[in-house]
This record gives C-alpha cells, sequence and structure tokens, in this order.
C-alpha cells in the first residue's frame, strides 16, 4: 500500500498574481497608473493560474529548434516552438508587453506597461524578450519616419501572431536587435559588419552578429560600418522578408546553448548581402540603437525584480505549510529572519525600478531625464546583481524541494544572470553611471535633489547621503580618473542602496527603518548575507506581505 505524503505545501498556484503583491500595488498607485488596475488585476489573475505555470514548464523544457534548410537543400532558417511559447506570447502579446507604453500613451503609461512586465516575469522570462525589445524599437523608429509608418501599427496591434511569413499578410510584428560580434563583445565600436550602398536606396551586410536573440522575430535593428568612409558605426533596419514577399538572406547558424533563457532562442546571425535600411545618421548607430537598448536596461531590472519576488513569495509559502522540529519553518526566529531579509530585498528592488519608470513616463522633465540617465544604469547593475545569490537563498529555503527541477526556483536560479549579462555588463552599467555623472552638474543635482526627499528621517541614511554627496558633487580629477573608474562598482552600489532607503523611508517608514538599519549602518553583516536583520518590528509585516490572494478581494495594502 503506498504510503500516505504528509507535511508538503500544496502548489502555489491559481492565485492573482496583481492581488498578492502590495508593492507592487502600491507603486502603481503611487506612480501615477492606477487607471491601469482593471486590467493588471486581470493579467494577475490570468498569469497565476497552473495554466501558466504548466506551460512556462514546457516552454523551457522543450527548448526552441533550428531548422537551416529544407527537405530539397533550399535554406529556410527557421526556428520552430512548443506550442507553449506561443501561448505564453500570445498573452504577452495581449497584455501589451510589446507597446503598450506607446499605443496608449498617457500619465503612467510606461509604470502601467513596466507592471504587467514584472508581473508576467513571476511566470516565464524568456518569452519577455522579444517582448522587451519590441518595446524598446520604438525609440529606433523615431529615427526612421518612412519605416516607423510601415511597422509601427502592426508593433502596437495586441492579436499575437507567429507566422514565418511577410509581415503584409500578418496580424502583428516582433522586432529584434543584434549588436555583439565575436571580436568586440561589448565594445561595439570593435565590430567590423560592413554595409555597402546598393544604389536604390538599401544596402547589403557582409559580416555577422554573435548574439541576436529572438531570431524568429519580423525584423532586426543591427550594427554595421557603411563601407568607403571612416564614419564610423552606423544603425540599419534589417527585415526577415523584403518588400516583394522573398526571404531576406539572414543565416542562423546556431543557436545557443545557455544557462538558462532555454524557452527564448538566441542565435548567431551570418550575413552575405543581406537587404536592410540605414536608420538615423551614418556614423551615428550607437546612439541610435541605444535608443532601443535604454528601454530593454530597464526590463532587465523589471524582469529581475520580478523573479525575485515569486522566489521570496515560494520561500514563504513553503514556510507556512512545512514543520520542522515541532514548528512551522514561518515561525522559527531562524527563519523568519531570513524570510524577512528577501522580502526586504524585494520591497526595495521593486519600489526602485517602479520609480524609474515613472521617470520614463515623464520625459519632457529635465530633472526626470538626468534621474533615468542614471538611474537606469544603477538599477540595472544592482537590481540585476542581487537576483542570484537572493533565488540560491530561497532555494535552500525548500531544501531539497527546491533543488529539483519540478520546483520553478531551479529555473528561476539559472534565468537571474542573464539579465545582468546581456544589454550591457555590469562594468559597462557602472561607466555609463560615471558618463552620466561627468556630462554636467545637473545629474547630481538631480540625484541629490531625489535623496534630499527623504533627509531627515533617519540618521542613517542621513550619514550616507553625506558621503555620497562628497562622490558625486566634486568634480573628478583627471589626474585621479583611473582610481575614480576602479571604485566604480562601490558607487554605483552605494548610489542604488541610498535611493532604495529613500524611497523606502518616504512610502513605507517602517520597512526603510529596517532597510538603514541592514543596509547601510555599515557593520560586517550589513549586505553581505542575507538572514542577518536586527531585530524589529517590521519583519512580521514583510513576510505578511507575501500571503497569496486566491480570491476577488485584494487585503490593504498599509
Amino acid at each position: 500500500m503506498a504510503h500516505r505524503v504528509e507535511n508538503q505545501p500544496p502548489p502555489l498556484a491559481d492565485y492573482n498574481l496583481w492581488q498578492s503583491h502590495p508593492a507592487l500595488r502600491e507603486a502603481v498607485q503611487r506612480e501615477d497608473a492606477d487607471w491601469a488596475i482593471p486590467e493588471l488585476d486581470a493579467y494577475g489573475a490570468r498569469i497565476g493560474t497552473a495554466r501558466m505555470q504548466e506551460l512556462a514548464a514546457l516552454a523551457n523544457r522543450y527548448p526552441p529548434e533550428l531548422h537551416t534548410h529544407d527537405r530539397y537543400g533550399h535554406r529556410v532558417d527557421r526556428v520552430d516552438f512548443h506550442p507553449a511559447w506561443h501561448e505564453l506570447m500570445a498573452a504577452g502579446v495581449g497584455a501589451g508587453l510589446h507597446s503598450s507604453s506607446w499605443s496608449n500613451p498617457r500619465p503612467g503609461a510606461h509604470v502601467a506597461r513596466a507592471a504587467a512586465f514584472l508581473l508576467h516575469a513571476e511566470v516565464e522570462n524568456g518569452t519577455l524578450c522579444p517582448l522587451s525589445m519590441t518595446h524598446g524599437s520604438a525609440g529606433a523608429f523615431a529615427q526612421a519616419p518612412d519605416l516607423a509608418a510601415r511597422w509601427l501599427p502592426l508593433i502596437y496591434s495586441r492579436d499575437y501572431d507567429p507566422a514565418f511569413a511577410p509581415v503584409t499578410g500578418k496580424r502583428s510584428a516582433l522586432v529584434g536587435m543584434g549588436m555583439t560580434e565575436k571580436q568586440g563583445g561589448s565594445d561595439v565600436r570593435a565590430n567590423t559588419t560592413v554595409a555597402t550602398a546598393a544604389g536604390d536606396g538599401t544596402w547589403r551586410l557582409h559580416g555577422h552578429k554573435w548574439f541576436t536573440s529572438a531570431p524568429m522575430c519580423d525584423a532586426f535593428f543591427v550594427t554595421a560600418r557603411t563601407a568607403g568612409d571612416d564614419r564610423g558605426i552606423s544603425c540599419f533596419f534589417m527585415p526577415r522578408f523584403l518588400p516583394d514577399g522573398s526571404r531576406n538572406d539572414i543565416r542562423i547558424q546556431r543557436l545557443k546553448d545557455k544557462l538558462g533563457n532555454k524557452s527564448n532562442a538566441s542565435s548567431e546571425l551570418e550575413f552575405e548581402g543581406t537587404v536592410a535600411w540605414l536608420v538615423g545618421e551614418p556614423g551615428r548607430g550607437i546612439p541610435t540603437i541605444l535608443q532601443m537598448g535604454v528601454f530593454t536596461r530597464l526590463d532587465c531590472a523589471l524582469g529581475s525584480a520580478g523573479i525575485m519576488h515569486q522566489c521570496v513569495a515560494q520561500a514563504v509559502h513553503h514556510a507556512r505549510h512545512r514543520r520542522a522540529f515541532g514548528r512551522l519553518l514561518v515561525e522559527q526566529p531562524l527563519m523568519r529572519n531570513l524570510l524577512a531579509d528577501l522580502a526586504l530585498e524585494v520591497e526595495a528592488a521593486v519600489t526602485l525600478v517602479m520609480r524609474l519608470a515613472r521617470a520614463y513616463d515623464r520625459m519632457e522633465d529635465p530633472a526626470e531625464t538626468e534621474f533615468r540617465r542614471v538611474m537606469t544604469a544603477v538599477c540595472k547593475y544592482w537590481v540585476c546583481r542581487r537576483g542570484p545569490p537572493l533565488a540560491f537563498e530561497a532555494m535552500e529555503a525548500l531544501g531539497g524541494n527546491g533543488y529539483v527541477e519540478e520546483a520553478p526556483l531551479a529555473r528561476f536560479y539559472r534565468e537571474l544572470p542573464v539579465n545582468s549579462i546581456w544589454e550591457g555588463s555590469g562594468n559597462v552599467m557602472c561607466l555609463d553611471v560615471l558618463r552620466a555623472f561627468g556630462r554636467s552638474p545637473a545629474t547630481a543635482e538631480a540625484i541629490a535633489a531625489e535623496l534630499a526627499f527623504a533627509r531627515g528621517a533617519n540618521a542613517i541614511y542621513d550619514r550616507c547621503c553625506d558621503r555620497l554627496a562628497q562622490r558625486l558633487l566634486v568634480p573628478a580629477d583627471p589626474a585621479t580618473s583611473a582610481q575614480t573608474e576602479g571604485q566604480a562598482r562601490a558607487l554605483v552600489a552605494e548610489l542604488a542602496l541610498a535611493m532604495s532607503a529613500s524611497l523606502l523611508l518616504r512610502h513605507s517608514p517602517d520597512i526603510g527603518d529596517l532597510f538603514c538599519r541592514a543596509r547601510l549602518d555599515g557593520s560586517p553583516a550589513s549586505g553581505l548575507a542575507f538572514g542577518a536583520l536586527p531585530d524589529h518590528p517590521a519583519i512580521g509585516r514583510l513576510i505578511d506581505r507575501l500571503e497569496p490572494v486566491h480570491g476577488d478581494a485584494a487585503p490593504d495594502v498599509g
């Protein structure tokens, strides 16, 4: 007779992710997007179903397959996906993750879209790659009005169409990007791909891209050097199919075998006379394509924050149902401290990235522009970097149940590093922060003004701000520029912590006070290991805020 299974938690499924996320709900209301709550509520209910969790597992268990040729030897360069991928993509496109900031331009549009993106990240992340790049493509299309007029209506559509066919017969379109080459990596200026003018308004590309994500997209923005001049790197628009319906000669050499992000196809491309259109000014390709990249960098931080929240939700759920040594795990002091510390990290990450999303809604405001320029790189660096150790701790909280593939934590643990690596690694982000502060005194002034909102609320925080003021407001000495660069990671980390503390102190004072004591007080355990919180009344509230909501009404967010 089979034994009876006891002392195991039920699956965390069929619950409303939106209603179960007080930090996100508070941020949406605070950052001017409360009008989006009904749609976010509906998406939170849909994406939190057991069905969506099953689809996420299937899409990653059965990764995409490359078909370079048909049965007769003709090149087709097609990538096929498991049906689960397409169902997840249809959900994301239907929720507007790929375009709603632009197709519904109203106050809070970027915040609303960021919230939905974060909810989707709690379930599946490979599908977020093409959705993110398509969303970012609007920045590059701004440099090509003729292309924008033809393509943006398809990009704005919420009717997902996976057909490998010319866009003239499709209901919607997705856009990817390719910059990285073998010899350069993050150094895009070392790229060797060459574009030659064809004389008819188009260009022919010869070269390669070492990493091109989402090769099934309908078009790509790529970089190349224009032949016969020294103007440097230019940006080009490269469709999968040409206006006459024929297939463009984009050759997919292979798909990358990656640590995580298995559901998403990342590829190596070769160009042998591939047709493309120049976008923006010749020689200005890097700034042009980074109009796309700045949005995808925000999405890296959003995606990490979403995964982190789900990891901690899984750990708390397990601890609420699992008994050991005569008590529930959640009742045991050491486990409570760990869970609260993980929850504290998530509260800080979500609050920070959603404040950044608001800056994207206020692009006409000079101070918000300076904030966005610095904090996009800061958030991309810090939030993405905090994800892997947090996921490890959440996995360990489940013990062996967290280490097996049936649990989503193993997949999330493998997924998190990529958000730090692509769209600019950690060192690139830190150098971007230094460059931003070196542009103008207005940058440091905008950051100092934001930090000043919480001045006087906490003595530990005030001392942190005093230290930062000395580093940010004093012009860098060229003689010590190498030393300054060598300390860039320390500066960016301190800036991320200070901004997180500022936001938490203003919007959740008790949690903000605990954050200052746990992350800013300079004790040996500060920030080095989770589960070393000082005794504090907010510990219980942090755990309580991770209660899953299965019904129709969300609990109070206060």
